[in-house]
């Protein structure tokens, strides 16, 4: 086995992970290059070369592994700057889009704006045509009408067409042939079919979740073009792989036609890695947090599985029905933007990103963040930011908070910087209340794992806040997405239309689209040259009660993929029980309904080899670098500061403490003690 890299593209710093082929692991973070992520990706893969003494086409050629996490579909629906977009539908569905069910984030505020169309009006139209629920053709479709639009969208210079016909995820045979005259009216056109992106009803999902794809597609391809041909120039032999948003990875060729499954999948990765992380620390419940320069996620990780919810998903004010590792992100991170509006302290979701970055970046910044927040209250060390390699300056950093917070509120600087602190402290506790009442939870039962660059910076004060008692942070928490990335499995998630009440619907009929479904999970995992041993299959039933809108993946009872009558029914009872254990009822004396047949391909990898850390022959004090003064509950503390790469199994630490690895800081609050375990995390209990 040679080398393998983790990267993970965040808004600010992008993370290397590197397992070496002895099984160690190596840490490097670059500045994020926003406007071309791959040459900053290409730049810290030259770091990393540099660090084991050979040279960038010498690692690479070594390298039998790179998986990647890519924020692309993320800012491009941030920036709102895709792709010129168009849409077919069948006619009478111009509007769907729009309409969007009637949802509407602020149901209080008349004036609440709707979201920027990706496609304008005058670029939807309806085409004559029909098919029926059964799959069968009421209206034939009109290829007049179809190339009529084709033509009128090339004038307006689309880039790139969704096709949403109705029921084309029983019978694709209309969209197919929309797609054929596509391609002979305009070629150049990138095409997205709604029955290949998300192959079942509700239509406002899926035409939206179409939309989406169209409209990120062609950035996603062409950056995944870009660093692809990087990595091959370079000395790369392999295929570059990439985190999907329902936790597993898949080529890049494969993501760049189906690029509405790379939304999230940096924060996914990092989910990934902190499941790993706590199962081999014994910990099966808990709330995974990342926070880095720009964004704060949180997930809850119930019995060791996060959650992974394929309806419903809303992302950036869209909706995308694809299966996501369900998480709640917010605009808080390292550079959210303090300031001042209406007489109130706020923090976020502004961004510094990486340029110009905070004010103590030293790269223009003029607007105070919580990093620099964090500088005056002492938590972090400006001459030894990333193991001394980046340092940060204080001028104007003073200034800036007293000036743009301290003055309109009337405090001195140690209070707004404090305020600052608290501030999006309180944002980040709110994050993780939502994920946890909403799943009908109480954090307090539930330990946190932290990573990101910031998260183990604000999360002792989080956890108190909550009454969460443990927290688990891993040495490798500043590249933990990186590492989560080189730990996931090859994924295809995949459904097929199967509508009838569910004592109507042919066990038969059921067996037969399940072994339909295998052979194509077989065929898409075919580039991952994995035997047949390292796939396994996961068989889903989606059932609803009547009426319901949304319907829910149910795994399947059967015999090695054959589902006899007996098992059908089987499946439907403990439909029913998982009903009432999610929402605390259950409707036994209705018949519910089977909406679609699921299978799941899960291709297994090699894992990293999880680092072991010998035992501590000695006390703390050997790693004890410095003291300095950092503020404590109320006022500046003479603090000692540690050197983490002296810090070992079995060495304790008592709060007020601040730990400097060399990507990240810990902070361990008054009242709060730290020992580290066998694998490298610090548990932090209070």
């Amino acid at each position: 086995m040679g080398y393998r890299i983790g990267i993970d593209v965040g808004g600010t710093f992008t993370d290397f992970i590197l397992v070496r082929p002895a099984g160690d692991i190596a840490l490097r973070k670059t500045p994020t290059t926003l406007e071309d992520q791959s040459e900053g990706v290409m730049a810290g893969i030259a770091e990393l070369a540099s660090d084991e003494g050979m040279e960038p086409a010498a690692l690479l050629a070594a390298t039998d592994l790179v998986v990647h996490g890519t924020t692309t579909a993320d800012n491009t629906m941030i920036e709102m700057n895709g792709a010129l977009t168009g849409l077919i539908t069948t006619e009478g569905h111009r509007d769907e889009i729009d309409i969007r069910r009637g949802f509407k984030e602020d149901i209080w505020d008349p004036a609440y704006p709707p979201p920027i169309p990706i496609a304008q009006r005058r670029r939807r139209f309806g085409i004559p045509e029909r098919m029926d629920f059964r799959g069968e053709v009421v209206r034939p479709l009109d290829e007049d009408a179809v190339r009529q639009a084709v033509q009128r969208l090339e004038k307006q210079g689309v880039e790139s067409i969704a096709v949403c016909l109705l029921f084309s995820f029983i019978n694709p045979e209309h969209e197919l042939r929309v797609r054929s005259i596509i391609r002979e009216e305009y070629p150049s056109a990138r095409v997205s079919l709604s029955h290949e992106v998300m192959p079942s009803a509700p239509e406002f999902e899926r035409t939206s979740t179409t939309l989406v794809d169209a409209y990120v597609g062609p950035r996603v391809a062409n950056y995944l073009q870009r660093l692809e041909g990087a990595l091959r120039s370079g000395g790369y032999q392999h295929d570059l792989l990439i985190m999907q948003s329902n936790g597993g990875i898949m080529t890049a060729e494969f993501m760049a036609k189906r690029a509405v499954a790379c939304l999230g999948s940096g924060p996914t990765g990092g989910v990934m890695g902190a499941t790993a992380t706590a199962k081999n620390a014994g910990v099966s419940d808990f709330i995974a947090i990342d926070m880095g320069g720009t964004s704060y996620e949180a997930c809850l990780v119930k019995n060791g599985t996060p959650t992974i919810k394929s309806f419903w998903n809303w992302q950036h004010r869209y909706l995308v029905g694809l299966p996501m590792v369900e998480m709640h992100s917010i605009g808080a991170g390292g550079g959210s933007i303090a300031y001042v509006e209406a007489g109130a302290l706020k923090v976020g979701p502004r961004s510094a990103k990486a340029v110009p970055g905070p004010i103590c970046y030293g790269r223009g910044g003029t607007e105070p963040t919580v990093t620099d927040a964090n500088v005056v209250l002492g938590y972090l060390n400006p001459e030894s930011l990333c193991g001394g390699e980046f340092k940060l300056a204080t001028d104007g950093v003073r200034e800036a908070i007293t000036q743009k917070i301290g003055d309109p509120l009337g405090l001195d600087l140690v209070e707004a910087a404090h305020g600052i602190f608290r501030i999006v402290n309180a944002n980040m506790a709110n994050a993780i209340r939502r994920v946890s009442s909403q799943a009908g939870y109480d954090p307090r039962d539930f330990a946190m794992v932290v990573y990101g660059g910031n998260g183990p910076v604000h999360a002792g004060m989080q956890a108190e806040e909550l009454g969460i008692k443990k927290l688990l942070v891993p040495k490798t928490s500043p590249a933990f997405s990186a590492l989560g990335l080189l730990i996931a499995d090859y994924v295809v998630d995949i459904q097929r239309s199967y509508i009838a009440p569910s004592k109507r619907a042919d066990a038969a009929q059921v067996t037969s689209i399940f072994q339909q479904l295998e052979e194509i999970a077989k065929n898409e995992l075919a580039v991952a040259g994995l035997r047949g041993g390292d796939i396994e299959y996961n068989r889903f039933l989606n059932l609803c009660y009547p009426g319901q809108t949304f319907d829910m993946a149910v795994p399947a009872i059967h015999d090695d993929g054959r589902v006899s009558a007996a098992q059908l029914d089987a499946t439907v009872e403990a439909f029913h029980d998982l009903h009432e254990e999610l929402h605390t009822y259950a409707v036994r004396e209705e018949e519910p309904i089977l909406r679609a047949v699921r299978l799941q391909a899960v291709g297994k990898t090699e894992k990293p080899r999880m680092r072991e850390f010998g035992k501590a022959t000695g006390g703390v004090d050997a790693a004890l670098r410095s003291r300095r003064q950092a503020y404590f509950a109320g006022r500046f503390v003479d603090t000692p500061v540690y050197d983490g790469d002296q810090l070992t199994f079995g060495h304790v630490l008592e709060g007020p403490a601040i730990v400097e690895e060399r990507f990240t800081t810990i902070v361990l609050y008054p009242g709060q003690r730290a020992e580290l375990d066998a694998s490298g995390n610090y548990v932090i209990t209070l």
